[in-house]
């Protein structure tokens, strides 16, 4: 591989890096702390990438090598969400909810995700298969989904119920999401980005931060790029459409589980 196909593919794969980044730590600024190590790290030593079966798997294998070694640390809190979050973590199987963001969020396969972690395939699979039924076990919440397409929403009704959550509605346009969230509170926003009346997803979660207080979001949207810029904060929880059922039903878990993550505000 060139030099310029490598700083090409890496450069690609970088949002993505950063997306799991924040989605693992549950905060932008700590999760682009990893990401900048680990680019510190590929710069002085390029061999760590070209002895990978590519360069994002490569990226992330660099990423997961500096998690580890530095103990996968979550800052400790003394009360409030975060320190919920904390609780929750500490009493997961080790590695598993690494494997199954990798899988399921990044969307590699077991056999990357055993490279990545520098694991067998079948641990791998048994991580991943772990870390769903721990998350499910452990937490139940109320979930207001934004969404203007009907069979879009209906799907997502369907994955959220089966998870366990209650739906306290679906909105359509960022007016209805506020009235929604204010008549009925949820622990957890998933919101699609671009609403019926053309108004933001992203307005909406930002009107609905504002008067609810913080609470975990998952945003849906074809072009996830356009909110991994690194030029403002960003959802530690960013789904591209098409996206699988699994996705969502793993987002849902760790983004109610972790329920401390970062999102996008005003």
């Amino acid at each position: 591989m060139t030099e310029v196909d490598l700083s090409s593919q890496i450069g690609a794969a970088l949002p993505y890096l950063r997306r799991y980044a924040r989605a693992l730590t549950g905060s932008q600024t700590s999760g682009d702390n990893y990401a900048a190590a680990t680019l510190e790290a590929v710069l002085a030593d390029r061999s760590m990438i070209n002895e990978a079966s590519s360069a994002k798997p490569g990226l992330f294998k660099v990423f997961h090598g500096i998690w580890v070694t530095t103990g996968a640390p979550v800052v400790d809190e003394d009360s409030g969400p975060r320190a919920a979050a904390q609780s929750h973590l500490r009493r997961l199987t080790t590695n598993s909810r690494e494997a199954l963001l990798l899988h399921s969020i990044e969307e590699f396969t077991l056999t990357e995700v055993a490279e990545i972690m520098q694991i067998g395939g079948d641990e791998a699979e048994q991580l991943v298969n772990v870390a769903r039924q721990e998350m499910a076990d452990d937490i139940s919440g109320s979930v207001l989904i934004i969404e203007d397409e009907a069979i879009i929403a209906m799907d997502l009704e369907t994955i959220v119920a089966d998870l366990g959550h209650r739906v306290t509605g679906v909105a359509r346009t960022r007016d209805g999401a506020v009235k929604l969230g204010k008549a009925d509170v949820p622990d957890l926003i998933l919101a699609d980005i671009q609403l019926a009346d053309n108004s933001s997803g992203v307005d909406a979660v930002a009107d609905l931060l504002r008067d609810l207080g913080d609470r975990p979001v998952i945003f849906i949207t074809a072009f996830p790029e356009r909110l991994l810029t690194g030029e403002r904060p960003e959802p530690a929880f960013l789904i591209s459409k098409p996206y699988s059922e699994e996705q969502v039903r793993s987002a849902i878990s760790q983004a109610m589980f972790f329920s401390s993550t970062e999102t996008l505000k005003a």
